[in-house]
């Protein structure tokens, strides 16, 4: 039995003073770049959308969430809202929200997305009664939304300019009467952006109402660090009061909004403990257990993380010890060609491992790799430093993740007999 919709802190001001929620970081992806928004994932110090302190997978979204029930009772919703949107990252979206669904039956379940790519799974939201779902809706206008975005990415297409505003605005209007239809409580989000849509909103505001929206914040702007619009000042209290009278003539409004991190926990307003972060960045990670107390590293002369997945012909296998991490053995490749029955054995030849660091591997071996619970890293430098991070459960340092080369040519072989990476 779903719990009672009124449970949901965002939608209803007096449920945050008894419901709590978690948000799975499920979601690193974007389609859209917004003028507005730049997202950082490992900033503690930042409280707003977009920001985390690690990407999870969806069975270790679900092992972290495990971990928050223990300690916190008062959690009755579960969100996918980021960083990136969960629907430019629609299997793991999808994934996580049937498993939590599996183990959680009696919790609420919700999203948060642009709307540009949610379509095609409307229908299983339904069926997985998802109860809420927030648009941000920033402009039914295409001259001022070509304004908001610098470009979208829809499917292989990229757009821009009006052409591009005018897609998503077509696209979320779909979505809205079609999430209706299921019955799913509808939020849009509106970001006030002084000088560009603020006289813009209350607009919004009648095309939401007419679409039979349930709710609408106008959120002020923040203005991200190295954003298009840095130099935007944030709406002082006067121009939000404006815009919110105005709007709240036509619909209902949210006015208890916290601008809530996409790895958010507990009670509206609540910070990240230190405990919730830990474990979320052990299971953003993986971590040496028992069952996997190994990493396996491709390299090619053993000093260096500077091989790539799928033209490793072996890997180093190794383990914490006293002095440090410990070279133990190696392991012999899968040949090439297979498809993904080469990454199966691969699964197979490394089931004692927990993560897997090479310089470049491609996103397929990646999540078939992940699914069967080794965590694939990419970098470059030299081994015994990421070791020494993933031993202690810590995303790799910086100076590896960042020196690692781009990423794998998708082009290439294309007959299926290739690298496969």
């Amino acid at each position: 039995m779903i719990p009672n919709t009124n449970d949901h802190p965002c939608f209803n001001e007096e449920a945050r003073k008894r419901a709590g929620r978690v948000h799975l970081p499920v979601a690193p992806d974007c389609n859209i770049q917004c003028r507005y928004c730049n997202r950082k994932y490992d900033c503690v110090n930042e409280s707003r959308p977009g920001v985390t302190s690690g990407v999870l997978k969806p069975r270790g979204a679900v092992r972290w969430l495990s971990d928050v029930l223990t300690t916190r009772s008062e959690i009755r919703v579960v969100g996918i809202a980021g960083p990136g949107d969960p629907f430019a990252n629609a299997p793991e979206t999808m994934e996580t929200l049937r498993l939590v669904r599996n183990e959680y039956p009696n919790m609420l379940l919700c999203v948060a997305t642009n709307g540009l790519a949610i379509g095609p799974h409307i229908d299983e939201l339904g069926a997985l009664s998802v109860s809420h779902v927030t648009l941000t809706m920033n402009a039914v206008d295409p001259d001022i939304g070509k304004e908001l975005y610098r470009w979208m990415r829809d499917g292989t297409r990229v757009l821009r300019g009006k052409d591009a505003a005018r897609r998503l605005l077509d696209r979320q209007l779909l979505a809205i009467a079609r999430l209706k239809r299921y019955d799913i409580i509808v939020k849009i989000n509106a970001i006030i952006v002084p000088g560009v849509n603020d006289e813009h909103i209350e607009e919004v505001a009648k095309t939401a109402a007419a679409y039979g929206v349930d709710m609408l914040n106008c959120m002020p702007l923040y203005p991200a660090p190295d954003s298009d619009f840095e130099t935007i000042a944030e709406p002082d209290a006067g121009l939000i009061h404006r815009v919110r009278s105005l709007a709240g003539k036509h619909i209902p409004l949210m006015s208890h909004c916290s601008r809530c991190r996409a790895d958010a926990v507990g009670f509206l307003g609540d910070t990240l403990s230190g405990s919730d972060r830990e474990s979320l960045q052990k299971y953003s990670v993986g971590f040496p257990s028992d069952e996997r107390p190994y990493v396996a590293a491709a390299t090619q002369e053993g000093y260096l993380i500077n091989e790539h997945l799928g033209r490793a012909t072996e890997f180093l296998i190794y383990r914490a010890g006293v002095r440090g991490a410990e070279c133990i053995e190696r392991r012999t490749a899968p040949a090439p060609g297979g498809g993904d029955a080469r990454w199966d054995e691969l699964a197979d030849r490394l089931s004692d491992c927990f993560a897997l660091v090479a310089s470049v591997a491609g996103p397929r071996p990646q999540r078939l790799l992940e699914e069967r619970g080794i965590h694939v890293h990419i970098g470059s430098g030299l081994i015994t430093d990421a070791l020494e991070s993933l031993f202690s459960g810590k995303p790799l340092p910086s100076h590896i993740a960042a020196a690692a080369p781009e990423k794998c040519k998708m082009g290439c072989g294309g007959n299926g007999g290739g690298c496969g990476a």
